[in-house]
């Protein structure tokens, strides 16, 4: 047999707190279903069958009334040793805290959101953002968060941004944002892509209008960091040489499921991709991998 430790989260990143009962689905490699009930409990664990083959790749699904579905797959389980997995599930109709996110806090972590004005024009753009495009300030923090967790041969890619863009039509947006970056970063992302962190994607103008190269972080089954770069777009800061980079994250690594549940679905409804389910995934891929806790300066809430 093998075990199986099953954590329920929140929005906060603490476990559940408030009355629930939680529907657990549990299906081996081979497709069975083992678990399906309801439990009260925001901490369990399962005994499962161990096959020694691929049918100790798991699937956890979780869901809760007024709360959206979450899960993970593969959880590779073993008969040595107790396999803890960590879902994280939000409200159906979330919102935001940053309190953990004035203005001070944000400028002195991420500098170049405020690299091209002073301080109380700074100030003004960033309340202007908080007040009325949370969804795009929530973006902000997951990526510069996530970005912040990658280890290139000379520092992370936040190290070489000099200057967010902060107007139209390259404005903070809830799936994206630019930003002028030292042209060395492409350089870093290349290198970093010969050691398997990133893969590169072809035609990038495809999905990124305009854009002469793009490389997507593998380290996870869902929510890695893309960096996109316009190469054609130039400036120089302080003396360094930028070109603009376009960071996003994508729900999916492998480029068709990208194309076919992300980018045709948004195309057709014309929305984009939501920083909240951003959060969820990168939080529970980075659990699950046991790197250092995906923790952007703001929270979920119910």
């Amino acid at each position: 047999m093998s075990k199986l430790q099953l954590r329920i989260f929140d929005g906060s990143r603490q476990l559940f707190s408030a009355p629930a009962q939680f529907l657990v689905t549990i299906t081996d490699g081979n497709r069975t279903q083992h678990i399906r009930n309801f439990y009260p409990n925001n901490d369990m664990t399962f005994d499962l069958p161990f096959f020694d083959n691929f049918g100790d790749d798991y699937t956890a699904v979780v869901w809760a009334n007024g709360f959206k579905q979450a899960g993970f797959s593969p959880v590779l389980l073993s008969d040595q040793y107790l396999k803890t997995l960590d879902i994280m599930l939000i409200s159906n109709d979330p919102g935001f805290s940053f309190v953990d996110a004035p203005w001070d806090v944000v400028n002195a972590r991420y500098p170049f959101l405020g690299s091209d004005v002073d301080n109380a024009a700074g100030a003004a753009r960033y309340g202007n953002l908080l007040d009325n495009t949370e969804k795009s300030l929530a973006c902000l923090l997951n990526i510069c968060e996530a970005m912040s967790q990658i280890s290139l041969s000379q520092g992370t890619p936040l190290d070489y941004i000099k200057q967010l863009c902060w107007d139209a039509p390259y404005a903070p947006a809830q799936d994206r944002f630019f930003a002028w970056c030292d042209s060395r970063l492409i350089d870093q992302v290349k290198s970093a892509a010969e050691a398997g962190q990133f893969a590169v994607e072809n035609n990038p103008g495809f999905f990124h209008p305009g854009a002469t190269s793009s490389w997507k972080q593998i380290q996870f089954g869902e929510a890695n960091v893309q960096l996109t770069f316009h190469e054609n777009d130039k400036m120089v800061i302080g003396g360094i040489d930028c070109v603009l980079v376009e960071p996003d994250i994508d729900y999916y690594q492998d480029l068709a499921a990208h194309a076919i549940f992300e980018v045709i679905p948004n195309a057709l409804t014309h929305s984009l991709s939501d920083p909240t389910e951003v959060y969820v995934l990168r939080w529970i891929a980075g659990r699950t991998a046991g790197v250092p806790e995906f923790a952007p300066l703001y929270t979920i809430t119910a």
